[in-house]
């Protein structure tokens, strides 16, 4: 393919690819579906033509890794830290793990009646099936209130990180014992140690570098950390929360050691530059992710009535948990709540990373694409009606104060 041709198909797809974001603000349909379906429509204009490109699958999840640790920093960025704010983080992280754990063993049920195989093998298929994706939750947010907002974004990193945590410990574990908790524990202690020497080589370098380009040092030296400690099997999520967070924040600290050596004054505009080139630089991994996801779908699988069927039934087991715990646990307004847990980016990640031995026939991407897909429609249809009823209550208090 010529370079040309290259440039045009690869700068048309951004385009379109910000039209679908103009177009999901207006309409609420998250662009990820439309992203997907651009991807599935290109599969099957080559077919038709006879053409047969590279094989993408094989870069699918490097794309996704970099969107995921960029997604996460650019949410963590965002986010301000203040005392008042303790109660919304206990809530989001609890939150994130009672649904992570109860979804997971309904998931697992439902694995274990289509295969027959095993718990542990059907508990880590159903990981995948579990987490909350920032990458849609995240930008699904930008007009609810400020309030929710940072409950989402802290319970979706939230989710990301704890389900990287749970699908690390199965997958290295297949025989649980003392042995493998304290192993857990001593990789915190490792990431402990790692997030406080990062945090404080990333400050120093932004405060210190006098080259025009720095963002881009800053990101590759986020990426090269959170790659290291996948190396080593660490959860590096944890790791990019904790640096976007320390950033956006490290002006708080009143320590007066810390503020004459890692504080300086153009620290807020450095930030917003970082964080400003972080959401763009994800927006362009999101786009080409999702467009491959959709281009290597095998679409014959959605015309089997086993693998809806059974994308139907993990719908009810996430929502149903949804509802029980927004109901009895957090006591809150089910919209948006109920809706914003959709299954994304890190979901076909963690389905990529297990073990060939590990895999189950019948839960394949097929399955998983309905459960995306699944959750991405009523996540759109959810918002328009939480967007309908605010209006119309909105509506009624002006009417009662004119």
């Amino acid at each position: 393919m010529a370079s040309n041709t290259t440039l045009i198909i690869t700068s048309g797809l951004i385009i379109f690819s910000y039209l679908f974001d103009l177009i999901g603000g207006k309409t609420k349909i998250p662009s990820v579906i439309l992203l997907m379906f651009m991807g599935m429509l290109i599969k099957l204009l080559l077919d038709y033509i006879g053409y047969t490109p590279y094989d993408f699958s094989t870069i699918l999840p490097t794309l996704g890794t970099l969107g995921l640790v960029l997604i996460v920093f650019e949410g963590a960025l965002e986010l301000r830290y203040s005392r008042d704010k303790n109660s919304v983080i206990k809530r989001s992280f609890f939150s994130a793990m009672a649904n992570l754990l109860v979804t997971s063993l309904l998931i697992t049920w439902i694995i274990n009646l289509i295969s027959g195989e095993d718990f542990y093998r059907c508990f880590i298929n159903a990981i995948p099936f579990c987490v909350v994706s920032s990458s849609v939750a995240i930008p699904a947010t930008a007009n609810i209130g400020k309030e929710k907002r940072e409950f989402i974004v802290y319970e979706s990193s939230f989710s990301d990180i704890l389900t990287v945590v749970l699908f690390n410990f199965m997958a290295n574990n297949k025989h649980i014992s003392f042995s493998s908790f304290t192993n857990l524990g001593a990789e915190f202690g490792i990431i402990i140690i790692v997030v406080f020497f990062s945090c404080l080589l990333l400050l120093y370098l932004i405060g210190r570098l006098t080259h025009h380009v720095k963002s881009f040092l800053v990101i590759a030296i986020l990426i090269l950390v959170y790659s290291i400690g996948q190396v080593y099997h660490l959860s590096s999520l944890v790791i990019v929360l904790a640096l976007g967070l320390f950033l956006n924040n490290a002006g708080q600290i009143k320590f007066p050691p810390f503020r004459k050596y890692f504080i300086y004054p153009k620290l807020g505009n450095d930030i917003k530059l970082l964080f400003q080139l972080s959401a763009e630089t994800a927006f362009i991994m999101r786009t080409f992710f999702f467009i491959i996801f959709g281009y290597t779908m095998d679409t014959r699988q959605l015309q089997n009535l086993p693998v809806l069927l059974s994308g139907g039934a993990m719908l009810l087991a996430i929502y149903l948990v949804r509802f029980i715990y927004i109901k009895l646990g957090s006591k809150t307004d089910l919209m948006p709540e109920l809706v914003l847990i959709p299954r994304g980016l890190i979901s076909v990640l963690l389905y990529y990373s297990l073990p060939p031995d590990m895999k189950i026939k019948g839960v394949e991407t097929g399955l998983l694409f309905v459960v995306i897909l699944g959750t991405s429609i009523i996540l759109s249809l959810g918002l328009m009606i939480s967007k309908r009823q605010r209006l119309t209550t909105q509506q009624g208090a002006d009417d009662f104060e004119s």
